[in-house]
Parts: C-alpha cells; structure tokens; sequence
C-alpha cells in the first residue's frame, strides 16, 4: 500500500519470511480460520480446499508468495535494537546499520514472549515446564501426567492432542471463549465475517481494554472440522479444573466456580448465536441450515480443588496462558506501565509518525487474523500518508 502511494519504505524482518510461523508453533498447528479468509492486499488463497484449514507449512507459503507477489522490499535477518526519535524523525538503529526515517510502522505482532504467570516460580524444580513456544509435540514431553494452564485455543488444541498420546491431562480453566466449530452448516468464522461482526470498529466498542484482552475463542482447524470445547475434552478424558490461583508448599490450589464459568461462556455464545440468526432472518438468500442451539458446558460434579505437585502425579506443566508483545527495544515515551503499547487505533500515542499493526482489535475485531490486516493497514496507511504530507525532512 506504501507502495500505491510512492512512498520509499523497508521492511525489517529478524528471521526468515514468516518466521514465527516457521519456528514458534507446534507441529501439528493449523490455522483457526479456513483457507478462504487467508486474504492479503491483492493476493488470496486459491487453492483446492477453500474451506479446509492450512498447516503451517502451506502459511509459510502463502506468506512467502504474498511477499514475492508484492516485491515488498523485505531485509531478512536483520534484527531491530532500538528506535529512537531524531529531529525529523526516527532512527532505527539494526545489527547491520542504522536507518533514518520520517515514520515508523511497528508490525511485530502481540505474540512475541509467552505470558506464564508468576505462580510458575513456586513450581516444584522436578517438573518440567512448557510455553507454547517451547512445545511441538508431545513426544517431547516427559512420561506422565501433564497439567496444562489455559483453556483458549492453544490450551484446549495442546490438551487433546497430549490426551492422545497417552499421558493423562489435567487442564485449568478460568475464563474462556465457547464457539462451534460449525454452526447452521457454515464455519463459525464464516458467520463472525460475512454477519459484520468482525468488521465492528475498535471506536463502537464499550470496553475496549476488555475486548482486547479476551483469550482466543476455543477453536481447532483439522481436516474433520471438529468443535473442541470442554465437553468434548471431558469425554476424551481430560480433567477439568479450576484456575490456577497459587502453588504453596508444593500444592496447586486451584479456583472454585467452573459451574459459573461455564454458565458464562456458555451465555455469550447464545447472545452470539441469537446476532448470527437474526442476521440470517435478515438475509434470506444466505444458503444456511435452521437455527441450532448447543448442549450446556457439563462441570465436574466435584471438581478438585488442590493438587499436590510433589506425588508424581504431574510430571510436566504446559503454560498456555498467552502472549505479550516485546519493547525493549522501542525508546519512545509510548508504554503504559504494563508495557503495552499506547495508541488509539493503531496511531501510536506521544509518538508522530508511529504506527502499529496486528495487534488485538487494532481497529476492528478480526484485526489479528490474516483477513483483518488489509482494512487495517489502508487506515492506518491512509494516516500516514497525511502525516507525511503536513510535515518536512
């Protein structure tokens, strides 16, 4: 889009093109959203299987044949410092030299260092813990029970997949997003786009601190398009309990109230579910099955409230507690005393000129799937390009 303007820009990447998808995921990963909602700028899935769901290899591909397609002008292996304001602008400074410019755009994503609570330093030094970023399969893991921590899409995709290899898995919930893979013969994520939800502005939205802290809705992409909730999980074997509030003395204490976490879930998927239909009722011509509504989230009758991490029992604990973004390297007045990043859709706060992107409901709520990134960067390209005319080298 830079380009459509005729403005001289560079990307920098640190790795390889798509690199966290080539060396941060676990083997079996596929995306959430099917192939057809893998659009970018210009360039979109045309492949054989529009409703299936990609392996990280074939993402590796579509990213890498969406740069070559653009000719974006891409640096790989150049890993950004620091970036500084200068007069005029910023100075980006890499480990292969410094570059000035009169605008900055921060594109590296919101998942860039696992988020494990600090509970995680009174684990007992004979388990052994897991990231997201650290897990890839579960032959890795350790003979024995594995608790993983976090109920969103990673951790209820990382608790089937270990419960079938064998090791018996105790997973902690606390609060979490219930959806359907498939609901009245669509992909859920066909109803969430095509309905306009995703399409909602960050600036129409009542809490949007909250909206952009809610985990990953509980989803799995396989060539079955299977739902993966809790239900299923718990007839699979797993066992369900509360959130990992602390560890004391070698003893996990877990929360009581799944019973309400589930009644809460479960009410605001129905609250989705009734704004799909009534999108539905709105649009006759749409090829949808009838209106459906799904089995309640069953709670354990005597869900355990502590488990002692010293009997063997756990071996190994998987933190799927999600991602933070990484600044250390950005010398600007622009953080939060949480260090996120403060900017009001994507225009970068106390910072002219400085731009972010693929950060959670940026400025609309699909902005972090592959599809949100277009309608996002023509915004924030749009504002860019204004700023770049109001000011001077």
């Amino acid at each position: 889009m830079l380009t459509e303007h005729a403005i001289d820009h560079v990307v920098l990447e640190r790795g390889e093109v798509a690199n966290s998808w080539r060396h941060e995921r676990w083997d079996s990963l596929r995306l959430l959203t099917p192939n057809c909602q893998s659009r970018l700028p210009g360039y979109a899935y045309n492949g054989a299987d529009p409703d299936g769901f990609m392996t990280m290899p074939e993402v590796v591909a579509h990213v890498a044949g969406f740069a070559a397609a653009s000719s974006a002008p891409v640096r790989t292996h150049t890993t950004v410092t620091s970036v500084r304001q200068i007069d005029g602008g910023y100075c980006v400074a890499t480990d292969s030299g410094e570059i000035r410019c009169r605008s900055v755009v921060l594109a590296s994503g919101a998942a860039n260092i696992p988020r494990v609570p600090q509970v995680r330093q009174a684990v007992p030094q004979h388990i052994e813990c897991f990231t997201a970023f650290d897990y890839r399969n579960a032959e890795r893991l350790p003979p024995g029970g594995v608790l993983v921590v976090g109920a969103s899409a990673t951790g209820v995709q990382l608790a089937d997949e270990i419960q079938r290899s064998g090791r018996p898995v105790t997973l902690s919930v606390g609060e979490h997003v219930r959806l359907p893979r498939n609901y009245r013969g669509r992909d859920v994520l066909w109803w969430m786009e095509t309905s306009g939800v995703w399409s909602q502005r960050y600036d129409e939205i009542d809490d949007l601190e909250r909206a952009r802290r809610l985990p990953s809705p509980q989803l799995v992409g396989t060539p079955e398009h299977a739902t993966l909730d809790l239900n299923v999980l718990r007839a699979a074997g797993v066992e369900i309990v509360g959130r990992l509030g602390a560890v004391r003395d070698g003893r996990a204490l877990f929360s009581g109230g799944l019973a309400n976490q589930f009644a809460l879930a479960d009410l605001k998927m129905s609250r989705l579910l009734d704004t799909f239909d009534a999108w539905g009722c709105n649009n006759a011509h749409a090829e949808v099955g009838p209106a459906e509504r799904f089995e309640p989230t069953h709670a354990p009758a005597s869900p355990r409230l502590t488990l002692d991490l010293r009997s063997g029992e756990i071996r190994s604990i998987v933190w799927a507690t999600g991602f933070r973004p990484d600044y250390r390297w950005l010398e600007l007045p622009v953080l939060d005393r949480t260090g996120e990043l403060r900017h009001d859709g994507g225009l970068v706060a106390g910072a002219p000129g400085v731009y972010a992107m693929g950060l959670p409901v940026l400025r609309r709520r699909k902005s972090t799937f592959i599809l949100g990134a277009e309608d996002d960067a023509r915004d924030v390209v749009g504002h860019l390009v204004r700023h770049l005319a109001q000011t001077t080298v």
